[in-house]
C-alpha cells in the first residue's frame, strides 16, 4: 500500500513538473497498471499512438521508474525527498546542535527553505528537458536568484528567519543537486528501437542516442533489446498490422511509443516542415496570454534597464563615434512582427560608406549581408559584435512595441524578401515579435547563406512550437554565457 500510494505521489511530481496531461495520462497507465488495473490502458493507448509528443519527451524517459525499470536516482521523490532533507532538516539539526534550542527565527526557516527548494526544483526539472541543456550548468543560477527571492521577501516582510540555517541551506541545496547529477550522468544515454517503415530510420544518424533497428522477426515486446528505453515509428506511413500490434503492446508494458519527428526535435532543438501536411507547430498562433504577457513584461524590462546603462550607452555611443567617422547609430529597414517593417537601431559596426542601403537588387543584398571576417568591420565594431553590445540601441524598438527581448532575429527587409522566395514557410517566423536575441542565435549563431538560413528557420520553428516563459529563460542563460565566449559572432 505504501509502496502504491508512493507511485501515485511521484505521478502528481511528474505532472507538476511536465504541465502537460498527455504525459500524466501515460503515467496514470503505467501506474494503474502497477496496482493491478489496466482500465485505463486502451485510452492511453491513443494519445501514445498519436505521436503527439511535446519537448518533456526526454525528461519523462528518465523518469522511467513509473514503470518500475529505472534507478532510484532517476526518480523524482528520490530527487525532492533528498533536497527537502538536506534544505531544511540538515540546517535544523546543524542550528540545534549549535544554540541547544529551537527559536522562533529558526521556525521560520524551514518554510523559506522548502518554498525555496520546490521553486527551484520546479525550475530546474522544466528548464532540462530542452535539447543541449546541460543540468549542471542551470544549478546555481536557478538557486541563487530563487533563495535571493525568498530570502528578500522574508526581510521585506519582516519574517523571522536565521541567516546562518539559510546559508547552510542555499549551499546543501546546491551540493544535493550537484551530487545528483553526478549520480545520474551514467544514465542520460539512452537506447531506442526503430520500426523500419516509413521514414523513421532517418533519426539513426543523430549521434546522441543509440539505436537499433528491429527486424521483422522482431514483433514481440519479450524480443525487445535490453535496456531498450523506448520505441520509435513513423506513424504518417501506412504501418502493417503486425507492427501496430507490436506499437499497442509496447505501450502496454510501460514502453514509451513515439512519433520519430518530435524525437528529434527533442534531440535537435529544431522543427522541420517540408510540406503543410507535416506541420507539427500544433496551432499556428502561439500562446496569446504569453505573448501579451510579454509585451508588457519586455517594456518595463526595458524602461528598467535603459535606465541603468545610460551611462554605458554614452560612453559606447562616444567611442564608436571617435573609432571612425560617422553616425553613432545604423538605421536598417528589417521585417517584423507579421510581416511589417520596421526602422532597427545598431550601434554601428562598420565604415560608413559601405553601410548595406535599402532596395532589392544584388548589389544592396551582398552588402547587408555580414560574412566572416568582414573587412568592412572597424576594430570598435569588432569588440561591439563579440559582446552583442551593438544591439543595445533595439531597447528603442522594444519600447516602441516592434521588437522583444528574445525571439527570431528580424533580417533585413532586402534578405527578408530573398528568404522567402527561397524558403517555404519563411514568413511564419514573423508570427511571433522579432527579438534582440532568440534560440537560433544561441545554438547558431549569424547566418546569410540560404542552406545556413533553413537551418536556423527550423530553430524559429522550434522556438514558435516551445513558445514558453521556460525556454527564453533558457535563451537569456545561454545569451549571457554567449556574451563572455563571444561565439557566433561576424
Amino acid at each position: 500500500m505504501f509502496s502504491q500510494c508512493m507511485d501515485w505521489f511521484e505521478l502528481l511530481l511528474h505532472l507538476l513538473v511536465t504541465s502537460k496531461w498527455r504525459i500524466g495520462l501515460y503515467g496514470i497507465m503505467l501506474v494503474c497498471k502497477a496496482v493491478g488495473t489496466k482500465l485505463i490502458a486502451p485510452v492511453c493507448v491513443e494519445y501514445v499512438g498519436t505521436g503527439k509528443l511535446n519537448r518533456a519527451v526526454l525528461s519523462q524517459l528518465s523518469q522511467r521508474e513509473l514503470s518500475g525499470r529505472s534507478p532510484f536516482v532517476l526518480r523524482l521523490r528520490f530527487q525532492l525527498l533528498g533536497g527537502l532533507f538536506f534544505a531544511t532538516v540538515l540546517p535544523s539539526l546543524l542550528q540545534f546542535v549549535i544554540s541547544q534550542k529551537i527559536s522562533i527565527a529558526i521556525g521560520g526557516t524551514p518554510l523559506a527553505s522548502t518554498l525555496a527548494l520546490l521553486a527551484g526544483f520546479y525550475i530546474l526539472k522544466r528548464l532540462t528537458v530542452y535539447p543541449g541543456i546541460r543540468g549542471g550548468f542551470y544549478i546555481i543560477p536557478i538557486f541563487s536568484v530563487v533563495y535571493a527571492i525568498v530570502m528578500a521577501v522574508w526581510f521585506f516582510l519582516r519574517l523571522d528567519y536565521s541567516r546562518l540555517m539559510f546559508g547552510v541551506s542555499f549551499v546543501s541545496t546546491i551540493s544535493w543537486f550537484y551530487f545528483v547529477r553526478f549520480l545520474t550522468s551514467k544514465y542520460q544515454r539512452q537506447l531506442f528501437a526503430i520500426v523500419p517503415q516509413g521514414r523513421a530510420r532517418s533519426v539513426s544518424a543523430l549521434t546522441s542516442m543509440d539505436w537499433t533497428m528491429l527486424t521483422k522477426s522482431q514483433t514481440k515486446v519479450s524480443e525487445l533489446p535490453s535496456g531498450c528505453n523506448a520505441v520509435l515509428a513513423d506513424f504518417n506511413s501506412d504501418i502493417s498490422e503486425d507492427w501496430q500490434r507490436f506499437l499497442a503492446q509496447c505501450a502496454l508494458h510501460g514502453i514509451p511509443v513515439f512519433d520519430y519527428r518530435q524525437v528529434r526535435e527533442s534531440l535537435t532543438g529544431k522543427v522541420r516542415i517540408e510540406h503543410i501536411s507535416e506541420n507539427t507547430l500544433g496551432t499556428l498562433v502561439p500562446n496569446a496570454i504569453y505573448m501579451k504577457l510579454k509585451i508588457l513584461v519586455d517594456f518595463v524590462a526595458a524602461l528598467v534597464v535603459a535606465v541603468f546603462i545610460l551611462p554605458m550607452l554614452v560612453l559606447l555611443a562616444v567611442m564608436v563615434k571617435l573609432s571612425c567617422p560617422g553616425p553613432v547609430l545604423f538605421r536598417q529597414t528589417r521585417i517584423g512582427y507579421r510581416g511589417k517593417p520596421f526602422t532597427c537601431y545598431k550601434f554601428r559596426t562598420m565604415v560608413a560608406q559601405t553601410e548595406a542601403p535599402d532596395g532589392v537588387d544584388v548589389s544592396s543584398r551582398e552588402a547587408a549581408m555580414t560574412k566572416k571576417h568582414d573587412p568592412r568591420i572597424t576594430a570598435m565594431g569588432s569588440f561591439l559584435r563579440k559582446t552583442r553590445c551593438d544591439e543595445l540601441p533595439q531597447i528603442i524598438n522594444i519600447l516602441k512595441g516592434e521588437m522583444s527581448w528574445i525571439g527570431p532575429r528580424p533580417e533585413a527587409a532586402v534578405l527578408s524578401t530573398w528568404y522567402e522566395d527561397k524558403l517555404s514557410f519563411y514568413s511564419y517566423r514573423h508570427v511571433v515579435r522579432p527579438g534582440i536575441t532568440g534560440w537560433a542565435q544561441v545554438n547558431q549563431g549569424h547566418v546569410v547563406e540560404i542552406e545556413d538560413v533553413d537551418l536556423k528557420l527550423q530553430y524559429d520553428f522550434y522556438y514558435i512550437k516551445n513558445y514558453s516563459p521556460w525556454l527564453d529563460l533558457i535563451i537569456l542563460f545561454l545569451t549571457i554565457k554567449t556574451i563572455f565566449t563571444g561565439s557566433g559572432a561576424k
